[in-house]
């Protein structure tokens, strides 16, 4: 018997349907003597309902009101789905995060997890039922209702198969495992078997959609397996998330991963000197504006041009801050690219593997791709580029690798 932590997203329960679909599925594990715990997410494009009417009552709407608000999406799928289970005979009970008791912090809309309370659902598991807790929120240390930020039910359910010392988390999503790229992008993309909890961690921060990176850091932190499954396919084993030891073989490169959402800002002819680096960017991160990339190249008058990358929904924002600040470094110009797009390779292969980069570059180079910004890890190697060449340069590198090959 094993205590398993399922978690459904929203396109798992996005009706009744699909609602008593997922029934079928954990009561399937239960007849197998399992103590399963199932953590759920809104139905698909309810947050995003709610979210629309809090905006058209308040333009900016009061973060703790809206942590209220758009909790009660989940509260919905936990009900549905307890009264799902017990339609099919099943003892099954829901929980909200304050009900368990998640304590967070109390940052409204992007709280992170303090601890969990995890005894009233180790009593229910004793007991026989199967706990149905609603993913995405918990509650401050005054009572308030808060939520994780947009995919934070992946990281509920990490975080209660770490307080529950649950063998295995599984991933439910619309997708049947994490695959070497976006097969949308390229088809003969492959589904991988096993990733270790580094190249997933680099594949979520640099644009893979299939887990939130939170989620990611959890389960590496606290040694949590984790398994990407279908919730709409019944058979297959998905893709396991596992420690690199385990992995007798890894591939040099594991897959590439992808983001459209990057524009980047360049500062030019500002002097060089210590400090300027802080007086480009210390205004950028007081607005809350986090930076990726960055570049910085000296030229022969003494001055330096810089370069960093943001999100595209912050570039506006970036550029007119820099533009403020313009006079008072001493700047030339300051000028900015929203046409941009980031490509990724990943591989813990890498690291006893030369010759990656010269390989990626030239690949690039024969299709007639400007690099226009570099960056490496151990594992990970990145360039920004233009974002009319994004589908190309992923679909020649994966050719280029032989990412489409048997493991």
């Amino acid at each position: 018997m094993a205590l398993i932590v399922q978690k459904y997203g929203g396109t798992s329960v996005s009706s009744t349907e699909r609602i008593k679909n997922v029934a079928q599925r954990v009561a399937r594990f239960k007849a197998q003597g399992h103590q399963v715990v199932v953590v759920v997410s809104a139905m698909s494009g309810e947050t995003n309902r709610l979210i629309g009417l809090a905006k058209g009552i308040q333009s900016n709407p009061d973060p703790r009101e809206l942590d209220v608000l758009v909790a009660t999406g989940e509260q919905v799928t936990i009900a549905l789905l307890s009264m799902a289970l017990m339609e099919m005979g099943l003892k099954a009970k829901s929980y909200t995060g304050a009900q368990v008791r998640i304590l967070t912090d109390d940052a409204h809309t992007k709280a992170r997890i303090l601890s969990i309370d995890e005894e009233n659902l180790r009593r229910d598991l004793n007991a026989g039922h199967v706990v149905v807790v609603a993913g995405f929120q918990g509650v401050d240390e005054k009572g308030n209702i808060t939520t994780l930020g947009r995919g934070g039910s992946d990281t509920t359910g990490v975080a209660l198969a770490a307080a529950l010392k649950a063998d295995e988390c599984q991933i439910y999503t619309d997708v049947d495992g994490v695959y070497t790229t976006d097969p949308r992008i390229v088809p003969e993309a492959r589904k991988l078997k096993t990733i270790t909890f580094e190249e997933m961690l680099e594949m979520a921060s640099l644009g893979s959609k299939v887990l939130q990176i939170r989620s990611v850091e959890f389960a590496g932190k606290y040694k949590v397996k984790l398994r990407v499954l279908s919730s709409f396919e019944e058979e297959g084993e998905g893709t396991l998330i596992t420690f690199e030891e385990e992995a007798m073989e890894q591939p040099i490169i594991s897959g590439i991963a992808f983001n459209r959402d990057e524009a980047k800002v360049t500062v030019l002819g500002v002097p060089d000197r210590p400090g300027i680096a802080y007086a480009i960017l210390g205004p950028v991160a007081d607005a809350n504006i986090d930076v990726d990339m960055i570049i910085q190249n000296v030229g022969a008058d003494s001055t330096t041009d810089f370069t960093f990358t943001v999100h595209r929904n912050e570039f506006t924002k970036a550029l007119g801050i820099l533009k403020t600040v313009q006079g008072s470094i001493g700047a030339r110009e300051v000028k900015g690219d929203d046409k941009i797009a980031k490509v990724s390779l990943v591989g813990v292969g890498m690291r006893s593997h030369s010759g990656i980069a010269s390989s990626m570059f030239k690949t690039l180079a024969a299709e007639g791709i400007n690099i226009q910004m570099i960056s490496t890890s151990e594992i990970k190697i990145s360039v920004v580029i233009d974002e009319k060449y994004l589908e190309l340069a992923v679909r020649v590198l994966h050719k280029a690798f032989d990412l489409e090959q048997a493991a």
